[in-house]
């Protein structure tokens, strides 16, 4: 491998780490004054003293540096949209370096609260390395701009939204917000509401993208899944990956923006667990892959506790649950359906490994276990009369839908099984919402 400046990519991520460069020395001369006591105003200020033309001239600098970011991404995504480093790695970065200024931002505005400044120092610092890989990647791999196939921008745009599963990013969205009005009993206010949403979408629909870059030659094997656009070929792997990534940090400083770090922290947890814990250890290892991958998709409400509380209780970890003890049977009725695509796929789905017999039974199980744990919030006291009225219908027809999966074999009531267990599971937390508020 040689190292060369010599394709115009390369020479471009240079220029940009030299403005990266002119822009952390105007940061470092920024801290040598207290920053709360110039230019307290985003993204301009009129200069009074030395410090706040150094900070003006900082923010200009931030500028400069921000063209030759969206440049950079836009020729990466031009010239080198089939790299599975250098397309990755350049959007990595812009995100990274684009997040470093919006917590800049809200420094100022929120009078540099120390567990902000920790953020912007860290990400600087993420900024730094991957800046500095991706010159390294650039003059090792880059290379001239090559003729891709003319692109359908509408198609294009379909795909993206395909990328995120936004069917499954709905239902985490009502649990989200089911969870934001349990836990205050009250409605959130509009603001919150909207950036705890967006960042919980942009975290979902990230790891899904992220999910199907991993699952991308699984999913040409199954009927199911085998139209979706990496599958298909319509999008490179290097395009789903960091369309998947950005959207995941993205998520994660919303969160520590606009909402609160235990948030935060909870939404990156909830990607980590479902990217890494489910899709690249669990899927294809163990038949208890969707009991243990559960726990990804029951942090959504735990999300929207923590927004509108500041904390965590008890009855968030009995909504963590509920979401917990339903994933069994609502994915496993779907396993039924879809066996043979999950066989000639090689995933150890239940009805794979232990024949559709015993997989009817565990479906009726967790079922039986799951309408249990949902009466445990009436149970502590938690929730009301519209709750345990509500729970009690929908257990019931959940409960009967799981009884005629157990004593009938075939794909129909299968089927009818798994659509309504998501209806189930939305109207319950709707429920649970209007429960709160009464």
């Amino acid at each position: 491998m040689k190292f060369s400046l010599s394709t115009s990519f390369a020479k471009l991520t240079f220029l940009t780490l030299l403005s990266v460069v002119l822009l952390t020395a105007g940061g470092r001369m920024v801290a040598l004054h207290v920053p709360s006591a110039t230019c307290a105003t985003w993204p301009f200020c009129l200069p009074e003293n030395a410090s706040a033309v150094a900070q003006l001239l900082h923010r200009f600098s931030a500028g400069l540096a921000s063209m030759l970011m969206l440049v950079l991404l836009f020729q990466a995504w031009r010239t080198q949209r089939d790299h599975r480093l250098l397309l990755p790695l350049t959007t990595v970065t812009v995100t990274l370096f684009f997040a470093q200024i919006f917590v800049g931002a809200i420094l100022v505005m929120r009078a540099f609260p120390l567990p902000l400044q920790i953020l912007h120092a860290i990400t600087a610092f993420a900024v730094w390395l991957s800046m500095g890989l991706l010159v390294v990647a650039a003059g090792i791999y880059a290379r001239e701009a090559i003729a891709f196939p003319p692109l359908d921008v509408r198609q294009r745009l379909k795909d993206f939204l395909i990328l995120t599963k936004p069917v499954i990013v709905g239902l985490l969205l009502v649990t989200t917000f089911a969870g934001m009005v349990a836990g205050a009993k009250a409605w959130p206010s509009v603001s919150l509401a909207f950036w705890t949403l967006l960042g919980g979408a942009l975290a979902a629909g990230g790891s899904g993208a992220i999910n199907q870059y991993i699952d991308r030659d699984l999913d040409r094997n199954m009927q199911r899944t085998a139209k979706r656009p990496l599958a298909a070929g319509r999008m490179t792997p290097a395009e789903g990956l960091s369309f998947g990534l950005s959207l995941s940090i993205a998520s994660f400083y919303i969160m520590a923006g606009f909402v609160n770090f235990l948030a935060a922290f909870l939404t990156l947890a909830g990607i980590i667990y479902y990217v890494v814990l489910y899709s690249l250890l669990l899927k294809k290892a163990t038949v208890q892959n969707i009991v243990i991958g559960g726990g990804a998709g029951a942090i959504p409400p735990l999300v929207g506790w923590a927004a509108a509380t500041g904390s965590l209780s008890l009855p968030a970890f009995i909504l963590f649950l509920i979401i917990f003890m339903w994933t069994p049977p609502h994915f496993w009725a779907l396993a039924i359906v879809r066996r043979k695509d999950y066989e000639k796929a090689g995933v150890p789905m239940l009805p794979v490994i232990r024949g559709e017999a015993e997989t009817r039974k565990q479906v009726l199980i967790y079922t039986i276990e799951l309408v249990a744990v949902t009466f445990l919030l009436p149970l502590i006291g938690y929730t009301g009369m519209i709750y345990l009225v509500a729970s009690t219908f929908l257990g019931g027809l959940l409960l009967y839908y799981a009884w005629r999966v157990y004593r009938n074999e075939g794909n129909k009531v299968a089927w009818i099984m798994y659509r309504y267990s998501s209806m189930y599971l939305a109207f319950l937390f709707l429920a649970l919402i209007l429960d709160a508020l009464v």
